[in-house]
């Protein structure tokens, strides 16, 4: 596969001829002359080489030295593998940036010619490579670079929903990459492909399998298929990116060796180390399991009268010899409410679970907890369990994968969001005590925290679906690199990559990307109350269609009003689950922020808000912009005709459109359902059916 969209930001386009001459003096060679070899080192030669001949015209190759001519070179290596030219950039005295286990750093050496792109690892040499690519590609000038970084956060992984059928959970660019018809698949080109999009924002760890584990996918650990997940964690291993799978937490018995799956049990737990013992046989650096336990109707400790950490521990013992971790998702709760109970509450749920367990955790063990306490909806306040645990590790899960917010139909750059999860202010050890200092594991001493996020690609030729939708795997990944990045320099990075740097089309989509969310958000579910999506797929309009279900997901709407009472004072108390001023800010009416006031206060639809309207004619006017703006997005993108590749175009072209008709499909549901539900017009007497 060739197509633009398919190389994604990695297609290097060629450069115009003045921006060639300046770079070009500096790519003469490479030169790579580490004393062991790497894969990973053999990986970012390649990448380079690739990359300056598409930028620049020329062809490179590594060498083990520079020729005599004189020319430019970049070297490559780490600092003690033998690269006199590293060396020598660095002074030869042996005293080198401290750029930690994956940091990296680049120097220009402007005397001899030479750009050193230096690492105590080859990860960091890996990821040095692709940041001066980026540099290149978004003709930034590289005469004079002194660059020393390090990632923010340890782990930095994808987590795939893909089926052994070929279906992917949650996904809407087509079928797996690494299953077809319940079987791995054969073809490794587009794995790899895939490893190096990840590599080259910095990403580097994976699990493959969706964490709801079927029946086939329970064997992953055994001998059925271990051989063939292991050639693609050698894949992932070339470009410095750890494999780890989901297990189903029932695999003694549904493997058939057990008659209980009891984590205190000492058969399950002798069964459970020798599958670790197996799995590190066939991968010795495998990453570790990723777990969905008592959620859902998954299995999990709960059947046999035990809790989490007692089910995360006995993996982690099995891991534990082997340096694995076991990354225990959060994500539990009653998913049989009954819809009259208006006590029990959905998003106190991970709080109430997992709080009472802090300090029982082994060290390897990472609790894993959604940004939202419901599930990444458009808009929901940040998980009160950041700053909650200061004794367990955790990491932070995000949804790159669009599932309430347009599923790759609609755009909705979903950076902006993360930014805001990411900047919260948890009050955990005083004010500035953010969720990225959580999760860093600065704040805590975490041993291991990161990031982890659910992907949103699949077997389409654009691997996203909607041509745009790339930005957000890729702002992903940047802001896992470093949270401090701004969004809207992530979407120009990511814009200047894949589109080129014509300023026009720079700065629509751009634009395009930063009004995204925002739009989205106005003609979906208002104020903060969420879940407003047809049943099971999760795409379009239906008030009620989560209302009356088993799933806890409510927004309580009568004659009078709408919205859940989560105060202390009278509603189901989850407000105060965040401390103070948290508590007291989300718990008082008066306070509370717009944007999440009917996700913690139910109030009459004459209720005014901060900015002057009432509830209901907030629904109105946010639903009736939202349509304009959705028709805005279209007619932006119509005027690049010409600008971007006529398949990318048009592919997109498409996708806006669809989300223009669907924005008015949201518009009249909702406003509607709030018309006849509330009794009260519209005050600028537009049409409301």
């Amino acid at each position: 596969m060739s197509s633009i969209g398919y190389e994604a930001w990695l297609r290097y386009p060629q450069l115009a001829e003045d921006k060639q001459e300046a770079f070009s003096r500096w790519c003469g060679c490479i030169v790579e002359a580490e004393t062991e070899e790497s894969e990973v080192m053999a990986a970012a030669a390649s990448e380079l080489s690739r990359g300056l001949g598409r930028m620049l015209g020329i062809t490179t190759s590594a060498r083990s030295s520079r020729d005599s001519s004189g020319k430019g070179c970049i070297a490559i290596g780490t600092f003690n593998g033998g690269n006199e030219s590293i060396a020598h950039v660095y002074g030869d005295s042996g005293v080198y940036p401290n750029t930690g286990a994956e940091g990296f750093a680049i120097r220009t050496d402007a005397k001899s010619g030479i750009i050193a792109i230096g690492a105590e690892q080859p990860a960091g040499v890996l990821y040095g490579v692709f940041h001066l690519l980026r540099l290149i590609a978004t003709g930034t000038a590289i005469d004079e670079l002194d660059i020393v970084e390090q990632p923010t956060n340890a782990i930095r992984m994808i987590n795939q929903w893909d089926n052994i059928d070929g279906s992917i959970e949650r996904g809407y660019a087509g079928q797996s990459i690494f299953y077809d018809n319940n079987e791995i698949t054969k073809d490794l080109g587009r794995i790899e492909d895939y490893a190096r999009l990840l590599a080259s924002t910095g990403l580097n760890a994976i699990t493959i399998n969706n964490v709801n584990v079927h029946r086939l996918e329970t064997y992953f650990i055994t001998d059925r298929f271990l051989p063939d997940i292991a050639r693609i964690a050698g894949i992932f291993r070339r470009y410095a990116i750890k494999l780890f799978l989901s297990v189903n937490f029932a695999s003694p018995i549904e493997t058939g060796d057990l008659k209980t799956a009891d984590p205190l049990d000492a058969d399950v737990k002798a069964w459970w180390k020798a599958k670790a013992d197996e799995v590190y046989q066939a991968i010795p650096d495998f990453g570790g399991f990723l777990v969905k336990a008592d959620s859902e109707n998954r299995p999990g400790p709960f059947t046999y009268g035990r809790d989490h950490a007692d089910g995360s521990n006995m993996l982690a013992e099995a891991l534990l010899p082997h340096g694995g971790l076991v990354i225990w998702r959060c994500f539990v709760y009653n998913c049989k409410q009954d819809w009259r109970d208006r006590k029990t509450d959905r998003a106190r749920a991970a709080y109430d679970h997992f709080k009472p367990l802090d300090g029982r955790f082994m060290d390897n063990v990472i609790l894993q907890i959604k940004n939202g306490p419901m599930d990444f909806q458009v808009r929901e306040p940040v998980s009160p369990l950041f700053g909650a645990l200061p004794s367990t590790n955790c990491m932070i899960e995000f949804q790159i994968a669009q599932e309430y917010t347009g599923q790759a139909r609609h755009l909705c750059y979903l950076v902006p969001q993360w930014k805001e999860v990411l900047d919260f202010d948890t009050y955990a050890q005083g004010e500035g005590s953010h969720v990225k200092q959580v999760v860093d594991g600065s704040l805590f001493g975490y041993k291991h925290s990161g990031f982890a996020a659910v992907s949103n690609i699949g077997d389409d030729a654009n691997w996203t679906g909607h041509p745009l939708a790339q930005s957000n795997l890729y702002g992903y990944g940047r802001l896992a690199w470093n949270p401090q990045l701004a969004s809207d320099a992530i979407a120009e990075e990511w814009t200047r990559l894949t589109f080129g740097s014509e300023e026009r089309v720079v700065h629509t989509v751009v634009g395009m990307l930063m009004d995204s969310w925002g739009i989205y958000e106005s003609y979906t579910a208002p104020l903060g109350v969420g879940w407003m999506v047809s049943p099971n797929h999760h795409y379009g309009p239906d008030v009620d269609g989560y209302e009356y279900s088993k799933w806890g997901t409510y927004h309580f709407s009568d004659y009078k009003g709408m919205g859940v009472d989560r105060t202390l004072a009278t509603g189901t108390g989850y407000a105060g689950q965040y401390r103070e001023p948290n508590a007291s800010v989300y718990g008082t009416l008066e306070s509370c922020p717009d944007e999440l006031l009917l996700f913690f206060h139910h109030v009459p639809y004459t209720h005014v808000l901060h900015s002057g309207k009432t509830v209901i004619q907030h629904i109105y006017d946010t639903h009736f912009e939202g349509v304009e703006r959705a028709d805005g997005l279209l007619k932006r993108w119509n005027e690049l005709e010409g600008q971007v590749d006529a398949e990318t175009f048009k592919r997109a072209a498409d996708r806006f459109a669809q989300q223009a008709e669907h924005a008015r499909e949201w518009r009249d549901r909702i406003n509607t359902y709030y018309l006849r539900k509330s009794g009260i017009g519209d005050a600028l007497g537009r049409t409301i059916y």
